[in-house]
């Protein structure tokens, strides 16, 4: 399968999750180029971007294990080349 660029973007509300997220996200980390966090502390949540170069069934399946998580929310852009 051919591999292709997307932006995972990721809003964590429940500081619990945490945890988790992180090794699903250890678990694709061949596939991450890049991540970025931001905290924003007045309104007590995380907002995380994960640029990834991979398949699309990776990153999809990445986007799915995110977004089952307890107060996570994830969703994905991918590039149309």
């Amino acid at each position: 399968m051919e591999n292709r660029i997307a932006v995972v973007s990721i809003i964590v509300e429940c500081p619990e999750s945490v945890k988790s997220l992180n090794a699903i996200l250890h678990d694709y980390a061949k596939y991450i180029i890049g991540r970025m966090g931001i905290p924003c502390r007045e309104r007590k949540l995380s907002v995380i971007s994960i640029v990834m170069d991979g398949p699309q069934d990776e990153i999809s399946a990445l986007s799915g294990k995110v977004g089952r998580l307890e107060g996570v929310t994830s969703k994905t852009a991918y590039s149309k080349l």
